[in-house]
């Protein structure tokens, strides 16, 4: 079969994608599309960038023994001018959905705040900033849920993420699932700070 040569470069990018998750021991590419490229700093008390994530930031709601589904303590610093809010996301892109997990998004945080506490993700978001709102998991509950790979399934990534926003309010709420909370900052978003933990049981 004929493939027309304006499809070549998609089908190259799409191949290229593939390889690079086969072989890249940390995924991030679920932001490769999106702009910007620029970053800053962020760092946790609780665990290393790379390293694996202590139990209490596992999921006891998954059946992770010694898991409290206890967020994680966050501190970021760099973020470029005009930041006027920020948000704090948790991927997995390896969870066996076909869509990866969402295990937690915040936002709204005011732009004067540079950390979250550890432990701030609670279901009621009594800890979190004034102003920051939570919007659902991928668990189809509010707050922090903590890394929960299938047993066997090898190691999974969470990438945190903090997202500086040129808004101080994103059009979300706290009825809102994941994917629309990326929806509303798509074209707000300044700069992505990462910083990833990995699991396995």
């Amino acid at each position: 079969m004929h493939v027309p040569n304006s499809l070549t470069p998609r089908r190259t990018r799409t191949a290229t994608y593939i390889r690079r998750m086969a072989s890249d021991p940390v995924v991030t590419l679920h932001y490769d599309s999106l702009d910007p490229s620029t970053t800053f700093t962020v760092t946790s008390d609780d665990f290393v960038d790379g390293e694996r994530l202590p139990d209490a930031q596992a999921s006891g709601m998954f059946g992770v023994s010694g898991g409290t589904d206890t967020s994680p303590q966050l501190s970021w610093s760099g973020a470029p001018d005009g930041t006027r809010s920020y948000a704090v996301t948790c991927f997995d892109p390896e969870a066996p959905t076909g869509s990866g997990f969402w295990h937690w998004t915040v936002f709204d945080i005011p732009a004067d705040v540079t950390s979250l506490a550890n432990g701030v993700g609670t279901a009621d978001g009594s800890k979190l900033p004034a102003g920051a709102v939570q919007a659902r998991t991928d668990a189809n509950v509010p707050g922090y849920v903590g890394a929960g790979p299938p047993p066997g399934h090898g190691v999974h990534h969470y990438i945190f993420t903090v997202h500086a926003l040129d808004v101080e309010h994103t059009g979300a709420s706290a009825d809102s699932m994941p994917a629309y909370v990326g929806f509303t900052m798509f074209g707000h978003t300044l700069a992505r700070a990462t910083i990833t933990g990995t699991y396995d049981r």
